[in-house]
């Protein structure tokens, strides 16, 4: 939840970016099995990859704290994480949607808010 502060760019920004408050809750978009948990990917700050099936991935940037670990399996909607700053200098979500590897707009394929 949260408004979108920046959309995406097939060249430059390859998510979305939601805002909101501190500590929010980030939801899993669909049922899957986290594949990363951390902050090793430069510029993501604390992020969560979940792979949904062979087609589909997706990323969840800038949290301040993870709910979820590394080969856990989350279900649509669970919480996974709160929203924060990691990485950035304001509180947001970083989302991006990437369809057999390749990043697409997350808004074409989410339900319409």
């Amino acid at each position: 939840a949260g408004p979108i502060t920046r959309g995406y760019s097939e060249s430059v920004h390859k998510g979305i970016d939601i805002g909101g408050a501190r500590g929010e809750s980030v939801v899993a978009v669909a049922a899957g099995k986290v594949v990363y948990s951390g902050t090793g990917i430069v510029g993501f700050g604390e992020l969560l990859i979940i792979k949904h099936n062979e087609e589909y991935l997706s990323a969840y940037g800038h949290n301040d704290r993870l709910l979820v670990t590394e080969g856990q399996t989350v279900t649509a909607g669970q919480t996974i994480a709160e929203k924060g700053s990691s990485g950035t200098d304001t509180v947001k979500l970083h989302f991006e949607i990437r369809k057999e590897g390749k990043p697409i707009d997350p808004q074409r394929v989410l339900p319409r808010r």
